[in-house]
């Protein structure tokens, strides 16, 4: 037997092995449930808090492993929800602010959403609740019943509505065909600008009060202002607790709804076949969370049950994820390919990483940590991924409301937090519903009347901040000592400038010159876009940056769809697995044979020594062409 002939029989029979495990593959349903909270924070028995209860994320978590440092890439419902269906930060996608009403922001019509994908490759997508994302042809959802359909409140907060449009879903989703499922909860949202007759948070809605409406599978819990946990970020002040207190009713109405809608999962049979995902959109509307790029702004909730990792049940996982990592985690689950195509001209490439190598894989380190649940003690193992390559998270926040212009760049790593404030001469801006909040008016009456806030900030320090600020998370975790202008930090102060500046580029961020300096991309600059200096009495750029070098820096992070990527199989299974891999088999083992006797060697070329030279190298041109 010739080498050659030996080395194509050894590939085709890899071939038939990796075709067998494809099959079952294929043959496998695989399912997403994806719950969203609106401006969710870290107000559960699963996060340590045990006055808030949360029974349904705490039988989540006991299925899943919970993550300790997950990180939005925007603090802003619409851009975070598009960030979270395309994998795209929203300076990429488009979606710079608010999608609904006077603000009027969408993604880019050329951008292809985690629905679209989906749908193309055989899955069947729906949306139940709060959606808040634009064109309706770029996320494009089988069925859906949103605030575009109903009330956001009916949509969002009647749990028992969401359950029967589940049910609705689940019911005519045939056995074999895989789906994904996106339940985007309005609670613990406030509502006192929309909604004031429910109460600050809508705690009162549906609780079943006099002209509150009732929701039939809703059993508010009541909170005493005195035992609630207020966090460092928020005054901790009569007017505050109160307001925490509704808040907690409405997280306990959100959990609430996660029970019905696991049941219903349980009842259709796809319990043990769906990778549920828990998170929220940006951080809680108190002062220093939603809006900003602080930890209690970026910092999210995120648990993980898999089926495929049960040995990870109950774990925690303290690794650097992003929110960017829940589109490519999920086609890495389907064993979907993200697409290759241009977005507003520039080529488009996932920053996100799949997460399922720390959630179905093997590696761990017996380390325990406690977390409290309800009072009594649980365990949970902190897991060890070695292969985790993940040195950094990143954010980007340009308006929420279309008068909040206040933009900000972020990059995280596990010691150090850096924010770029580009609009810092600027007062930091207030939204509608967090400027009527209990909270924040007791601040500007505090501040007016010179009263003691008992916060951790002046109103004047929280609304004009540093163009650059920089902290030590691990000594200072509230971001307290800014150490941007220390000299003994001057070092990795630029090796974080550097890092933020290679990620704008690579994700094609129009603000990356700003605010001192100008894009110039177009005319003379097409082939050469340049940072150039404005001269605006800010401190002037030292070094003019050049984008198209820093396109050429490699961005040294996993393939974000992971290993399970494949190349879909044009087979059409008539019958079974087994009576496939055999006639597959037998007719590829006649393949070979006939191969290996009719075989003969090609001579080589008889051309000069030089000319033979010439001819490998135009081989190998049409080779790396």
């Amino acid at each position: 037997m010739n080498s050659l002939g030996f080395l194509f029989c050894v590939c085709v029979f890899h071939r038939i092995l990796h075709m067998g495990n494809t099959l079952n593959t294929l043959t496998k349903t695989r399912n997403v449930l994806l719950f969203v909270g609106d401006d969710a924070g870290f107000e559960t028995q699963v996060y340590g808090n045990d006055v808030c209860r949360t029974p349904g994320l705490n039988a989540l978590a006991r299925r899943g492993i919970v993550f300790q440092n997950a990180f939005t890439s925007v603090s802003s419902c619409s851009p975070s929800r598009s960030a979270i269906l395309s994998g795209l930060p929203m300076h990429q996608n488009g979606m710079y602010g608010l999608h609904n009403t006077v603000h009027n922001f969408n993604s880019f019509d050329g951008l292809k959403s985690l629905p679209q994908i989906l749908q193309k490759s055989g899955v069947r997508t729906g949306i139940v609740g709060k959606k808040h994302v634009g064109p309706e042809s770029v996320y494009p959802f089988d069925y859906a019943v949103t605030e575009e359909q109903v009330s956001i409140n009916q949509a969002g907060r009647n749990i028992t509505f969401m359950k029967e449009r589940v049910n609705e879903f689940l019911k005519n989703t045939t056995d074999n065909q895989p789906f994904f499922l996106y339940v985007a909860f309005h609670d613990p949202h406030r509502c006192g600008s929309t909604n004031p007759e429910y109460g600050p948070f809508c705690e009162k809605f549906g609780n079943g009060q006099p002209g509150m409406g009732v929701i039939p599978d809703w059993i508010p819990n009541q909170y005493s202002p005195n035992k609630v946990i207020v966090p460092y970020f928020i005054p901790d002040t009569p007017a505050a607790r109160e307001d925490i207190a509704a808040q907690y009713t409405t997280i306990g109405r959100m959990d609430q709804g996660i029970q019905l809608i696991m049941k219903e999962l349980e009842d259709a049979g796809h319990l043990n076949d769906t990778l549920v995902i828990f998170t929220s959109d940006n951080g809680i509307s108190f002062p220093s969370g939603r809006t900003n790029l602080y930890t209690s702004g970026m910092a999210e909730p995120f648990i993980v049950s898999s089926p495929e990792g049960k040995e990870k049940w109950g774990k925690i996982n303290d690794e650097l994820v992003s929110l960017l990592d829940i589109v490519p985690t999920i086609l890495d689950w389907f064993s979907i390919k993200y697409p290759s195509y241009k977005l507003e001209g520039q080529e488009v490439k996932l920053t996100g990483m799949s997460i399922l190598s720390l959630v179905n894989g093997e590696q761990k380190q017996d380390v325990v940590a406690e977390n409290s649940q309800g009072g009594s003690q649980t365990t949970y193992e902190v897991e060890n991924t070695t292969r985790w390559n993940r040195s950094a998270v990143y954010a980007s926040h340009s308006l929420h409301e279309v008068t909040m212009y206040y933009p900000m760049r972020s990059v995280r790593t596990s010691s150090y937090h850096l924010i770029h404030n580009l609009n810092f001469k600027m007062p930091f801006p207030i939204d509608q519903d967090f400027f009527v909040s209990p909270t924040f008016q007791d601040i500007l009456n505090r501040t007016r009347e010179k009263l003691p806030l008992d916060w951790y900030k002046t109103l004047e320090q929280y609304y004009y901040r540093e163009e650059w600020e920089l902290y030590d998370v691990q000594t200072d975790p509230e971001e307290l000592l800014n150490l941007a202008a220390d000299p003994e930090y001057s070092g990795i102060f630029n090796e974080l400038k550097t890092m933020l500046k290679v990620w704008q580029n690579l994700t094609a961020d129009p603000w990356i010159c700003a605010p001192d300096g100008v894009l110039e991309f177009q005319g003379i600059y097409k082939n050469n876009p340049q940072c150039l200096p404005l001269e605006n009495m800010l401190p002037a750029l030292s070094d003019p940056f050049q984008i198209s070098a820093a396109k050429d820096v490699m961005y040294n992070e996993p393939s974000p769809t992971g290993s399970k990527v494949s190349s879909k199989l044009s087979i059409i299974i008539v019958e079974s697995n087994g009576i496939l891999a055999t006639y597959v088999f037998c007719s590829t083992l006649i393949l070979c044979l006939v191969f290996l006797l009719t075989y003969k060697k090609p001579k080589r070329p008889s051309l000069p020594t030089r000319e033979h030279k010439q001819y490998l190298k135009g081989r190998q041109n049409i080779f790396f062409h």
